[in-house]
């Protein structure tokens, strides 16, 4: 297939944009390049005859008109988003300009293209989410895709909104689409202002490494090439108009997850004190949802798929990559609100 790559060097983006190439498929990589961007994401495919690239935002209407025209995709993988909760805190304005008035433009465009090729039965618009639409749970039960929708923040209610607005698109104008909600992603090329490149990049320094609260919140915790791997199969195998839950099977309490980070460096990168004395408890975020859980049956059942990285195996390749990939991050440590504390406007 032609895939047209929304925030494809993003750090989701950027791990299906590898692997699609990796498989074969032509790859239109579509990214404005805001601060969470890098295009050394995907500097492993960059000079692929099968790889292109578009700067762009998807919130011009005028060029995903014409990029849609240009490049004439068979599919559309639409993971262009804001995604850092503590920044929709601060400023939610831009969460809803970019995730919900942005998708609106994409489902536009490429409505008017689906219909501009005789409305082909085979286009797809994969739509990527996150399991926070959802809200948060209890210490026992896991979402399903009949979950009902219950968002805590400002970024997991832009979300919420966009997983509507593609749903809409497709009962009252018959645009194909598929929607999956994801768990949290980790892994290589993660942008260091999220929890376990946070963990890793204070402990290396030496400095404090903050856990909100008493750390007890949990999450399922999915590798980010599983997911990778995941979209794609949705995309290639997936039911019209359905929605799948893409989750890790891997939950832990974000303490338990500082701690194993700190035990991975223990054995790599040992110094003369444990690097768990460096933890440091502070206030929580607001509305800091309890629990996330996924239920994986119907995307197990129907497309029989599963993650296959365990989180021990992950946080290990993890930690490695970033001790491998140190010119990486320190390029990215610059960048407006990384290694600070966002989110505390409320």
């Amino acid at each position: 297939m032609k895939i047209l790559v929304t925030g494809g060097a993003g750090f989701i983006g950027s791990a299906v944009v590898r692997l699609a190439v990796a498989r074969g498929h032509s790859v239109v990589n579509l990214d404005a390049l805001t601060y969470a961007a890098c295009l050394d994401n995907v500097a492993p495919v960059a000079d692929s005859p099968l790889y292109a690239f578009e700067h762009a935002d998807i919130r011009d209407g005028a060029a995903m008109a014409r990029i849609f025209a240009d490049h004439r995709p068979d599919a559309v993988m639409h993971l262009a988003a804001e995604s850092h909760v503590d920044r929709s805190i601060d400023g939610p304005g831009a969460f809803i300009e970019t995730n919900v008035n942005g998708t609106y433009e994409m489902l536009n465009a490429a409505r008017a293209y689906w219909v501009d090729r005789g409305r082909p039965a085979d286009f797809r618009f994969h739509h990527i989410s996150t399991d926070e639409v959802y809200g948060t749970l209890g210490a026992t039960g896991q979402f399903t895709e009949d979950t009902p929708y219950a968002p805590n923040s400002p970024y997991s209610a832009s979300k919420a909104a966009s997983d509507h607005l593609v749903r809409a698109w497709g009962e009252t104008y018959g645009l194909p689409y598929v929607l999956t909600n994801c768990s949290n992603n980790y892994g290589p090329y993660h942008f260091p202002e999220k929890l376990i490149p946070v963990v890793i990049l204070k402990a290396l320094a030496g400095e404090p490494i903050p856990v909100y609260g008493a750390g007890e919140n949990v999450r399922d915790w999915l590798y980010v090439e599983d997911h990778a791997d995941a979209l794609l199969t949705v995309l290639e195998r997936g039911a019209n108009h359905r929605t799948y839950n893409i989750g890790g099977e891997n939950e832990a309490r974000n303490i338990e997850i500082v701690g194993k980070i700190c035990a991975i460096l223990d054995a790599k990168r040992p110094k003369n004190t444990a690097y768990s004395e460096q933890i440091t408890f502070v206030a929580d975020r607001p509305g800091h949802d309890l629990r996330y859980a996924i239920d994986p049956t119907r995307i197990r059942t129907e497309l029989g798929w599963r993650p296959s990285v365990t989180l021990d195996e992950g946080l290990e390749k993890t930690v490695q990559w970033y001790l491998d990939n140190e010119a990486w991050w320190r390029a990215l440590q610059g960048r407006g609100g990384v290694g600070a504390r966002l989110g505390t406007s409320a």
